[in-house]
């Protein structure tokens, strides 16, 4: 095989990883909010959301990044939350029993994106 040819088959090779580990991050938010969705109905005034999942090329390690309102709560939130990971994870293992092998380890960490924006628009306001 010609080292172009290679390259052409390499490439390709990267572009259906990337489509896959790409399915698999809107896979496990899928799942994960509706997890989130389920749990916070049972809390009083918090809701979560998730807002973007990464997970490594290996598939070992998620990061989920969560939208909590009302923002006070988040620190306390994000904490619990990682308090219990591995019970999050064994209920995204059984849903995705039939489409993952394995499911990866999950951490959370706090998308303060909205928070940003607000502040944003309170200094554009003055």
């Amino acid at each position: 095989m010609h080292n172009s040819q290679f390259s052409i088959h390499n490439s390709q090779f990267i572009q259906v990883q990337a489509t896959r580990l790409e399915k698999i991050n809107r896979l496990v938010q899928k799942e994960l909010s509706e997890i989130f969705r389920l749990e916070t109905a049972k809390t009083n005034g918090v809701l979560i959301s998730v807002s973007h999942v990464r997970v490594s090329p290996d598939l070992s390690v998620a990061r989920v990044h969560l939208s909590i309102f009302p923002s006070e709560k988040g620190a306390e939130m994000i904490s619990n939350i990682n308090a219990n990971a591995t019970a999050i994870r064994y209920d995204l293992s059984q849903r995705l029993r039939y489409q993952l092998r394995r499911t990866p380890e999950l951490t959370f960490y706090i998308d303060d994106s909205l928070d940003y924006i607000e502040h944003i628009d309170q200094l554009l306001k003055k």
